[in-house]
């Protein structure tokens, strides 16, 4: 007949101690998670309440974006972002703007107080969008188009489908559909990882900002020059919304498309 092997005293109390620190273990990551999921939803409502939105909400066809305008005057200036950056990156510039001309700041969709909005987020579709948001805010041309960085695309390609409307661009730094090839090869590596290193932040996002982790890092970065404590705050506020990561993950993602096909086809009238 088998017999049940028997543990000796040693053994059989080692085994013991490894299952009750196991279990200790997951009872800790398990409160750990709690505490973490508790200090999100706490300063989540904080944030809230702290930073209220700026301007309206306009339908643009099933989902909502948000533009404020200040000033008098025309041509109306239009201010587009570059990619992760909501619309208070240009808090500044609108201040001064609108002390001579009428001047609008809006969020693509995913960002800042926009709903998310249809994927993917070429600048085709941002494109369209920002037409429909115009329109339907009540915004008349001409439209002076003032774009950062990705933001290039956007414009231009406004410019290739509604060019009766653009009285003129103006490009901060803006991207370039030939910037990677022109871009040394070690420079184009380094890319090429970061934009790695961005889709798998991507992916987990969700659950370092659910958990806390990410405000908790975000916390411990200096604020940026420039900037007050309350603007780098309501900045974080806005990156740990899970539309943001999806909105700027979508636009990496459609970057090269927006370059080469997007921005070309529209200007060459196709």
């Amino acid at each position: 007949m088998a017999t049940t092997p028997v543990l000796s005293p040693k053994r059989g109390r080692l085994f013991r101690w490894f299952w009750k620190g196991l279990l200790l273990v997951l009872a800790l990551v398990v409160v750990l998670g709690i505490c973490g999921a508790s200090y999100q939803a706490i300063e989540n409502a904080a944030d809230a309440h702290r930073f209220q939105p700026q301007g309206r909400l306009v339908d643009v066809g099933g989902h909502k974006l948000s533009i404020d305008c200040t000033g008098q005057g025309s041509p109306t200036v239009v201010l587009d972002t570059g990619l992760g950056v909501p619309a208070i990156g240009w808090k500044a510039v609108q201040t001064e703007v609108a002390k001579f001309t009428h001047v609008c700041s809006y969020d693509r969709a995913g960002y800042g107080w926009s709903d998310a909005g249809p994927l993917p987020r070429t600048s085709v579709q941002i494109a369209q969008e920002l037409h429909t948001l115009l329109q339907n805010a009540g915004e008349h041309a001409p439209f002076v188009l003032v774009a950062h960085s990705f933001g290039g695309f956007n414009v231009r390609v406004y410019n290739g489908k509604y060019p009766g409307e653009v009285a003129g661009i103006v490009l901060v730094d803006a991207s370039e559909e030939d910037q990677n090839q022109l871009m040394p090869a070690s420079f184009r590596r380094f890319s090429e990882e970061q934009q790695k290193q961005l889709k798998t932040q991507e992916r987990i996002a969700p659950i370092l900002n659910g958990l806390g982790i990410s405000r908790l890092m975000a916390a411990r970065q200096p604020v940026p020059a420039g900037v007050s404590k309350d603007e780098w705050r309501e900045y974080l506020y806005f990156s740990l919304m899970p539309k943001f990561a999806q909105a700027t993950g979508s636009e990496l993602q459609a970057f090269d498309e927006s370059a080469k096909r997007s921005t070309r086809r529209r200007l060459a009238g196709r």
